[in-house]
């Protein structure tokens, strides 16, 4: 028997290989399969079945183009209702995968279909838990995603939640371990773990979730401080429970070269949105008016999903050159599928064409420790909220970039501003949208709170909740 965890951190994502004397389980595939379609071959193993711990809202799984390309049955766990061929399984169903066999726990409240897969090994010994988004590491799943598509309260799902773990995870042994479908930086949960594999005795004893003194002292803990879910997890639910194009007719769409001028047709005439992913530091420098830069070397496919919203928005892309492939997948692991193409020779191009390049006002963190007048400059920090509350700028606005399509509107367009977030990954997007969208009046600062902490400026670790997006 072998288990492999096929970790994607940019989606803090766990997809799971099992095989056992030539047969082999997939449980939550990334939507590319050739690396799963040559493992099995290198294996020399049969897919028997690609199991689903329920419909995925932060990513579009594999599942359609690997079962179309193997043959082998997608397994839901009940009350699932996808609009393909599948499997429902009876909570308690088993299936055989060479000499171990896998238990289907359904396990609802993070949604409806939720279930876990029980692994026993060739002894008869339960083994490993395959948790989906049930259990994580230090968080359960949160119970708001599914509370509109079912009519129920997010209450209502965190007590299905409660059931779920404590009648059927909990008198599980100790020893068996934990794969969840998600670590930290994943927006399916608030409070999750670091690493990615744990002992389900350790999570008895840490995971605040699975310690509370009542069913109702549990509702109260895991539904507090839930921050609103990204607006693109509908749509991504959506697809992976009516189906959506294969991979490989994404790839071939996308990977379009445009000369410059194409390029800029295509922009004006179908209202296609120019996504930059290359870093910021090259993107501040210069770039093609009205772009928006995700960099692709940071939480680029989450980010995307939060900003761009609707996942059929047209898409033109600016990468580095050699990397239009990657930004293709890694858009398309959010349902972000409509590709026009991309820019040929990269920005280096667009220069050479002589067309008309923008920049962003950027300064290092020593000229704004220089220029910032503490109480009288305004400053905006990008951070997530908890960043800002841990420590921040004396004075300065917390203004997540999660929430830029709420706070923009209320941005002063005749009063400069000073504009960081940790690093300049995030406050390079918020100034390519505000920029954009028309706004001139700022500066933003390159190294973020991290440059700028390093120099003697006051700060604070006192909220004022004045300073805060309500």
């Amino acid at each position: 028997m072998n288990i492999e965890q096929i970790y994607t951190g940019c989606l803090a994502q766990g997809a799971y290989y099992i095989s056992s004397n030539g047969e082999a389980a997939i449980i939550d595939p990334l939507r590319e399969t050739q690396s799963y379609l040559k493992r099995l071959e290198k294996d020399g193993v049969r897919l028997k079945y690609i199991f689903e711990t329920h419909f995925h809202a932060d990513f579009v799984s594999g599942h359609l183009d690997l079962s179309k390309k193997t043959g082998a049955p997608i397994v839901y766990g009940a009350t699932a209702n996808p609009e393909f061929e599948a499997i429902i399984a009876n909570d308690g169903q088993v299936f055989e995968i060479g000499s171990v066999k896998i238990k289907v726990l359904h396990t609802p409240g993070h949604t409806m279909e939720s279930s876990c897969f029980l692994l026993i090994d060739e002894n008869g010994k339960e083994t490993a838990l395959f948790s989906g988004d049930t259990l994580f590491l230090g968080d359960v799943g949160r119970p708001d995603l599914a509370q509109k598509a079912v009519h129920l309260t997010q209450e209502q799902l965190a007590g299905m939640l409660y059931e779920s773990l404590y009648g059927k995870i909990l008198p599980l042994a100790d020893d068996v371990i934990v794969y969840p479908a998600h670590g930290a930086g994943s927006a399916c949960g608030k409070n999750m773990m670091k690493e990615t594999v744990d002992t389900l005795g350790n999570q008895k004893r840490m995971n605040y979730a699975l310690n509370q003194p009542s069913k109702e002292a549990f509702i109260k803990a895991v539904t507090d401080g839930l921050l609103p879910p990204p607006a693109y997890f509908g749509m991504n639910v959506a697809m992976n429970k009516k189906g959506y194009d294969s991979f490989d007719e994404v790839m071939k769409r996308g990977l379009n070269p445009l000369t410059a001028q194409a390029f800029e047709t295509i922009a004006e005439t179908t209202g296609a949105l120019i996504l930059d992913t290359r870093n910021d530091k090259l993107f501040a420098k210069g770039f093609i008016p009205q772009s928006v830069n995700i960099g692709l070397n940071g939480d680029f496919a989450p980010w995307v999903g939060a900003i761009i919203v609707d996942v059929k928005q047209p898409i033109l892309l600016v990468a580095d050159e050699g990397k239009e492939a990657e930004a293709i997948t890694r858009l398309s692991r959010v349902g972000f599928d409509n590709v026009l193409g991309y820019l040929s020779g990269g920005f280096s191009s667009w220069e050479t064409s002589g067309k008309e390049i923008d920049q962003v006002n950027r300064i290092s963190a020593e000229e704004f420790v220089n220029r910032v007048k503490i109480g009288e400059s305004v400053v905006i920090d990008a951070r997530k909220e908890s960043e800002y509350a841990a420590e921040h700028i004396d004075a300065a606005f917390s203004r997540p970039l999660a929430y830029i399509n709420e706070w923009i509107n209320g941005i002063n367009p005749q009063e400069h501003f000073f504009l960081h977030c940790a690093g300049g990954y995030r406050s390079m997007i918020a100034a390519s949208i505000l920029q954009a969208r028309g706004y001139r009046n700022f500066t933003e600062v390159e190294g973020g709170f991290n440059a700028i902490a390093k120099f003697d400026i006051p700060k604070t670790d006192f909220v004022c909740q004045s300073k805060i997006l309500s």
